[in-house]
């Protein structure tokens, strides 16, 4: 009786082996289909993307905004066509930051003068200054408004120079 067990278990193993035969010879991926490439590049698939997780900080304190009021405007224009620029258009004619734009400037001289401006045109002069003309509001008067400007903007230096020399 043992020796009838023992034959199927030899046949057993037979056709197990067989059947590995088979899928070697087969190949085991052999029903998946093989991509073509129509582009000449490889796109590699999109892997995770973990955001940076520091030990420190790159920077220790943040940087020091220089265009302050202060920096943005250098000094008002006094010259003979700025002065009838003043009397005839209310325009305050300044020499302003060449990094500083025109919303900037216009902030400065509200924050500074106290007058509500307008509109503001500029222009790079030839030797690299940077004019601003301010047309400010006309319930002002520009005469009155420039004397203002004018002693404002002094103490202003003078309250800076002081700072520096300390």
């Amino acid at each position: 009786m043992e020796h009838k067990e023992a034959v199927p278990e030899k046949m057993e193993a037979k056709s197990k082996a067989l059947n590995s035969k088979k899928a070697v010879l087969k190949d085991v991926h052999s029903h998946t289909k093989k991509k073509i490439w129509m582009s000449p590049t490889f796109q590699g698939p999109k892997t995770l993307w973990l955001w940076r997780q520091p030990k420190y900080l790159w920077k220790s304190a943040p940087r020091r905004n220089k265009l302050d009021y202060y920096a943005i405007i250098k000094f008002p224009l006094t010259t003979k066509l700025a002065m009838e620029k003043t009397e005839d258009n209310s325009t305050l004619v300044f020499i302003v930051d060449v990094k500083a734009n025109k919303h900037q400037t216009k902030q400065a001289v509200k924050k500074l003068c106290d007058i509500d401006v307008a509109k503001v045109n500029t222009l790079i002069q030839p030797d690299g200054d940077k004019k601003a003309y301010v047309c400010h509001v006309s319930d002002y008067d520009s005469l009155d408004v420039a004397n203002k400007t004018g002693n404002h903007l002094s103490r202003i230096l003078t309250e800076l120079y002081n700072r520096i020399a300390q």
